[in-house]
């Protein structure tokens, strides 16, 4: 007999997974109308920042570059896409299908530092990297501090005044 390892939140877990499986069944049978507006999955995002750009890098792995729509529009970044369930001609005997299908929509607001007009996206293995350049403004600048060079400050000197 094997020991298990017994983990208090897998059936948690488990009753998430069955739970957001039902709602998403529900959703599907409602028409297509629908099924567009709400998102099947919602794909996992970074969002870190350097001195010259913030980053975002999204994970969606099986989309073609075709597959996204990024706007930037009133200080708002968006990201729609769509992940298609691909069948073959013919029918195969699913055990399990785990891996999300359908419609996402993501929205970030974006700082007032940011340079709306330089945006760049890439997507390469699975992860789409969707770069905000910063403005010069907002840039950090570093100012030299100059040694030796400088004249000392002087003292004003006390009037002398004659002894009466």
């Amino acid at each position: 007999m094997a020991i298990t390892r017994w983990d208090p939140f897998r059936d948690v877990l488990a009753l998430q997974n069955r739970m957001n499986s039902l709602f998403q069944d529900f959703s599907r049978g409602q028409g297509e109308a629908e099924t567009v507006a709400t998102a099947a999955f919602v794909p996992p995002v970074d969002v870190y920042e350097d001195e010259h750009k913030v980053i975002l890098k999204l994970e969606v792995p099986g989309m073609k570059q075709e597959d996204f729509d990024i706007r930037v529009e009133n200080n708002t970044l968006t990201v729609r896409g769509e992940r298609k369930f691909e069948k073959e001609e013919k029918e195969e005997n699913f055990h399990r299908i785990e891996r999300r299908y359908g419609s996402f929509y993501r929205a970030f607001t974006v700082p007032s530092t940011v340079n709306t007009e330089n945006v760049a996206a890439s997507y390469d293995a699975g992860v789409l990297k969707i770069e905000l350049e910063k403005r010069a403004e907002a840039k950090p600048k570093q100012i030299k501090v100059s040694v030796g060079s400088a004249k000392p400050i002087e003292a004003p000197k006390a009037e002398s005044k004659p002894a009466a």
